[in-house]
């Protein structure tokens, strides 16, 4: 099924800037349909002058009039002349009333849907005829704030400006809804709104009170937010004409209060409020920062006890003088080193995972510190290693270290390089979808003849090729690579192999 999107870009005129009103507007629709007790259905003008339906939206208030999807269907003859009267006049078009005997019967009504100067769409309000509910006070008061929004659609001051709101979190029409006058006295509240101010403390009925100055109150009782911000987001939808969300806490209850300003005909009507009981739902948000928090700070005295433990091998590297024992202590000091890194990152993110390329270099550094001075060797990254998960970070760091180090002691620094040797190492990441390749290529003096890596004794190695086939279930493979003639040596091509099925994707 083509998206709205692809729909109107596809069959009509429309630019993109249309179509971003369009997607704002579908975001925003189910408020007007749950008010309505009705379908509503966007319609757009196609390159071949039909009208063509590109969304629908159902009711969760009341019984859909069409159980079929009817987007991606074309317009009925008879009703094309509504509808273009409606585009042509930009104004609300009733297309008839229908036969009351019909079994089907459906009141249509034609919205034009104004950016700016311009009509780019049509809604129609599909409603049953033979599902009409009893006019009570809580569907007269639904009807008429549809009404409004509808006509601000056709005046093009609906939908607002800014983020579409959370469609999971924001409150809906049966959470709770309130009606306020140009002046903030509510002159409707629906019965779960008052229950939602009865949990908050709010006694006596809402009917003709400010609610501004009623949530001001809130603010002095036990245990409520320092300021009332719901009553200064009041005061900004009221004066400002601008929607606005806001939590008000009283008594251990917090409700989400969503205000959106009601504008039409050309004088302000009051706003629209809906109401949640969200108490638990920021119970529980509390609950995941608290644990987030300390997680963040156990990857912080990690990273501060493996600093700790570097610094003193890093002492007692100093104190020996066996060459071999001190050279032992040293590369100790990189590896945990460079697990040190990735708990630093982690430490400073809220999510367990962490954006490898900022460790990666942090590693190659520290790693051509390895060489001799006169060697001189540079260690360049070219690619992206992308977001990568902690599972997949500590083992993959403690991997390319090893890995980078063993290019810089072993292609120019031990006796086969012969005198004071330069040269390059690129360090090279290709991330897709199924996996990461690392590749470490220097131009140094090569592999060993006979070399074998499952048979080669050096520590570095084996601790390399035990992480990538244990705990990154990848694959590694070291060979000579034939350099440009008058270079010397054959240089070394490291290929490191790692699925990513599971890892985040590519920030």
């Amino acid at each position: 099924m083509s998206t709205l999107g692809d729909l109107v870009l596809a069959r009509t005129a429309l630019d993109e800037q249309d179509v971003d009103w369009l997607h704002r507007l579908v975001g925003e629709w189910q408020l007007v349909a749950d008010l309505s007790f009705a379908d509503l259905v966007l319609h757009v003008r196609t390159t071949g002058s039909c009208w063509l339906a590109v969304a629908h939206m159902r009711p969760t208030t009341g019984p859909t009039t069409f159980p079929l999807d009817v987007v991606g269907s074309e317009l009925v003859a008879a009703l094309v002349p509504h509808f273009d009267r409606a585009a042509a006049e930009g104004r609300i078009v009733r297309a008839g009333e229908p036969e009351s005997s019909a079994r089907d019967a459906v009141r249509q009504e034609v919205v034009p849907v104004r950016r700016g100067s311009r009509v780019v769409a049509v809604l129609t309000r599909e409603t049953s005829v033979n599902a009409a509910r009893m006019p009570s006070a809580l569907e007269l008061a639904y009807l008429t704030t549809a009404g409004e929004l509808l006509q601000m659609v056709a005046e093009g001051r609906f939908p607002f400006p800014g983020p579409v709101p959370d469609r999971e979190h924001a409150p809906r029409v049966g959470d709770g809804l309130l009606r306020l006058d140009p002046t903030g006295h509510v002159v409707y509240a629906s019965p779960n709104a008052l229950s939602a101010h009865r949990r908050l403390g709010v006694s006596g009925d809402l009917l003709g009170v400010h609610l501004g100055s009623t949530i001001a109150r809130l603010s002095a009782a036990p245990g409520a937010l320092d300021e009332p911000r719901g009553s200064a987001a009041l005061a900004a939808v009221l004066r400002f004409g601008e929607p606005r969300e806001s939590d008000v806490e009283a008594q251990g209850v917090t409700v989400l209060l969503r205000a959106l300003p009601l504008h039409s005909g050309g004088r302000p009507r009051g706003a629209l409020l809906l109401v949640r009981d969200v108490t638990e739902l920021r119970s529980r948000d509390r609950q995941l920062l608290g644990k987030d928090a300390t997680i963040r700070e156990i990857h912080h005295r990690v990273k501060n006890n493996l600093q700790t433990v570097a610094a003193l091998l890093r002492l007692q590297a100093r104190r020996m003088a066996a060459p071999e024992a001190k050279a032992a202590l040293e590369e100790s000091v990189r590896r945990v080193a460079s697990i040190a890194l990735v708990h630093e990152t982690l430490s400073q993110v809220w999510e367990d995972a962490v954006a490898f390329d900022e460790i990666a270099d942090g590693v190659l550094a520290m790693c051509a510190e390895v060489a001799a001075p006169e060697c001189q060797v540079v260690v360049r990254r070219s690619g992206s290693f992308g977001v990568l998960s902690a599972q997949v970070a500590t083992p993959l760091a403690l991997a390319l270290t090893e890995l980078v180090q063993n290019a810089v002691e072993h292609g120019y620094c031990d006796d086969r390089a012969g005198p004071a040797r330069s040269g390059r190492i690129d360090v090279r990441a290709d991330r897709t979808d199924a996996g990461l390749q690392v590749e470490v290529v220097d131009d140094g003096v090569g592999l060993p003849t006979g070399f074998d890596l499952d048979r080669c004794a050096q520590l570095g190695l084996q601790i390399v090729r035990t992480l990538v086939t244990e705990e990154l279930r990848g694959t590694l493979t070291l060979t000579s690579r034939a350099l440009a003639p008058g270079d010397g040596g054959t240089g070394t091509r490291s290929v490191l192999q790692v699925p990513l099925a599971a890892s985040p994707p590519v920030s």
